[in-house]
This record gives structure tokens, sequence and C-alpha cells, in this order.
């Protein structure tokens, strides 16, 4: 159905937002004050007591936020009122679709010109309908809020869980010498300049993939290496099951090697002896001790952890039999995790089909 178009200086009330001074910035204020990247610091003093939405005028320009409580939104931003009838959060959801961020005019800091924002076009619905869209959309929001505070409260049951298993105290657990029950490999990176080394079948992974991983093993890479690639390296190819550490830029990202893989120099690779160390159990470990090896970190430039100073970490040692129970312990809290993203990542797509759909 087409319904009257509108510009948007129609159906909101645009104003610019306000500086404040350093003075009104109280840690236990009583408001947000608003920026283009959201709330920035707290204070006492609210520009606005109705519900409002705050768009990124410079910095992070077209950024838009639904605020329902008093605030000061600043001078980086506009906030808009509604006027003549219009759902404020129907405009807020249909501003979702134009994309505001390509209005922005770079000159120095990318900026939104308010008369620009005004004269954009929308399609305006009766009121009734604007309240059924909004409705529909609410309902996922509240879904999605409902799962992000599910992988919150899942996080903080892991890191309790995780220090109340490895906690060695009273237990009578072996403490023994990393280098004791692993082999710790180094990885390697062919030479760029020759392609043969290159495009292979020999699966090589980078600290860089590893940013963002929530999952325990990996089982792909984003480049390849060949045999010969390999043979003129000090790459290795690890066996499934290898727990990989990055050793530097960061130190602390860990995973499992889901099958055989090698790396580049930025890892320091553990092959378990099986009779003594399970390797999951060796990857929650590395996980509940991440800050301590980022502090054996050495390096001016960057730091980066040695092979040395990797095999010399004691780690407590129970039983074998222990260390699978705590493993499927902490294994069952990351797997709800895995399906707690997996269902965030449905409600995205779900948002973003409803939206479109509604504003067709």
């Amino acid at each position: 159905m087409t319904y009257p178009t509108k510009k948007l200086g129609e159906v909101i009330e645009i104003n610019y937002g306000k500086g404040l001074s350093k003075d009104s910035r109280v840690d236990s204020g009583k408001y947000f004050a608003y920026g283009s990247n959201g709330p920035v610091y707290r204070t006492n003093e609210s520009l606005t007591n109705s519900e409002i939405i705050v768009i990124g005028r410079k910095g992070t320009a077209g950024a838009l936020y639904f605020i329902s409580e008093p605030c000061w939104p600043i001078d980086t931003t506009f906030f808009a009122k509604p006027k003549n009838g219009a759902s404020l959060k129907f405009i807020y959801y249909l501003l979702q679709t134009k994309r505001l961020p390509r209005l922005a005019i770079v000159t120095g800091v990318p900026g939104i010109n308010r008369t620009t924002l005004a004269n954009i076009n929308i399609q305006l619905p009766p009121l009734e309908i604007q309240k059924q869209i909004v409705e529909r959309l609410d309902k996922i929001v509240e879904a999605q809020k409902l799962n992000n505070d599910l992988i919150q409260k899942s996080d903080e049951l892991f890191q309790s869980l995780l220090h109340k298993e490895l906690n060695p105290a009273g237990k009578d657990w072996e403490v023994k010498k990393v280098k004791d029950v692993a082999v710790v490999k180094n990885g390697g990176t062919p030479s760029t300049k020759n392609q043969k080394y290159w495009n292979g079948k020999i699966l090589w992974l980078t600290p860089k993939e590893l940013s963002g991983f929530e999952d325990i093993e990996i089982s792909d890479t984003e480049r390849k290496i060949s045999d010969e690639g390999l043979k003129h390296s000090s790459a290795t190819v690890l066996p499934a099951g290898a727990v990989l550490l990055t050793s530097r830029a960061p130190i602390g990202y860990i995973a499992i090697a889901g099958v055989p893989m090698a790396t580049n120099q930025g890892f320091k690779n553990f092959v378990c002896d099986s009779k003594l160390l399970n390797n999951e159990f060796l990857y929650f470990f590395l996980r509940l001790k991440t800050k301590y090896l980022q502090s054996l970190g050495r390096g001016a430039t960057f730091t980066e952890i040695s092979k040395t100073a990797v095999e010399k970490v004691e780690i407590p040692l129970p039983p074998l039999e222990i260390q699978k129970q705590i493993v499927a312990k902490l294994s069952a809290v990351q797997e709800y995790k895995t399906q707690l993203l997996a269902q965030k990542s449905k409600l995205k797509e779900l948002f973003n089909s409803v939206l479109s759909k509604s504003f067709k």
C-alpha cells in the first residue's frame, strides 16, 4: 500500500544537542549525557524529559538511539521530538532503513547537515499502522535483549566455574611444568614473495582469525600453504587436537585444532601427552591464565611470550578422569553460550527482515 510522502522535518522536530561544562560531568549523576557513540558520561542536568531520538551529527554521523528517560544530548548530536501525531518510535525504526551515515559531508570531521536530514522523504502510514509496526519490532528487540542478558549470564557462570573447578586449593593435585606434559611447537610463515608456497591444501592460521572467535575448535583457515611452503618455512603441521595459543599481537587467543593445520609464528602450539593431559583441560587452563600469560610477554615494539617461558608455566594436574569431568562441566556452559549466540544471529536476521518488509 502507498502512503502519503512527507519530509522528515514535517513529522519530527530536529534540535541541536548542547555542550556541557566539565563541572556538570558527575560520576554519580542522575542522567546520562549522550553523544554520537552513545552515553559518554553522567550529569545531574537533563535537556529533555520526554522520549527522544538521538542522532549522531558529528563523529559517528547517523548513529541512532531511542531514549525514553531524561537525558542530555551533547553537541555532537541532534535530538528529535515528534510532531503532527507521528509515532516517534516508528520514526526511529524507519530511520534505520535510511542509511543516514551516507548523508555525512566529509570536511574534516564527518557531519550531517540538519537541513539535509529534515528533507528526507518518508512514507507515513496512519498512526494505527505505525503502532502495529512498532509493536512487532519491539517484540523482537525485547527477545534480543533477553537473549543478550542470557549470554552475559552464561559468561559470568563460565568465569565463576572456571575459577572454582581449576582452583587446586585443598586438592591433592600434582603440579607439572607444561614442557613435562606437552610438546610446545612454534609456527612459521613461508615467503610471501614465492607464489609456489601458497594456495595449497595445508591450513595455515593467523592470530587475526581468532579475534572474536567464540568456538573451542577451529577447522578452517583463511589462507592455505603448499607442501613447498611448509618445507621452506619453520611452520609445522600440527595434529587435530593441538591447542593453539597466540603468543603475540595479542597474547592469549586460544583454540583447539579441529583438523591438522599449521600456524604462523604468532603462536605457541601444544601437543599434549594424552596419558597425562587432556587437551581441553589445557585449553581451559590457558583461558584461566590469560592475564598471567600476558604478563610474561617481553619486547619493545610488541610484547611476545617465548617458547621457553611457556614451557616453564606450571599447571596443576588432577588425574585424567577428574580432568575429563571438569572439561565436561565447562564445555556444557560453552555449548549453552554457543546456542545463545546462534539464537542472537537468528534474531538479528529476523529483525532485519521484518524491518525491511515493514518499510517497503
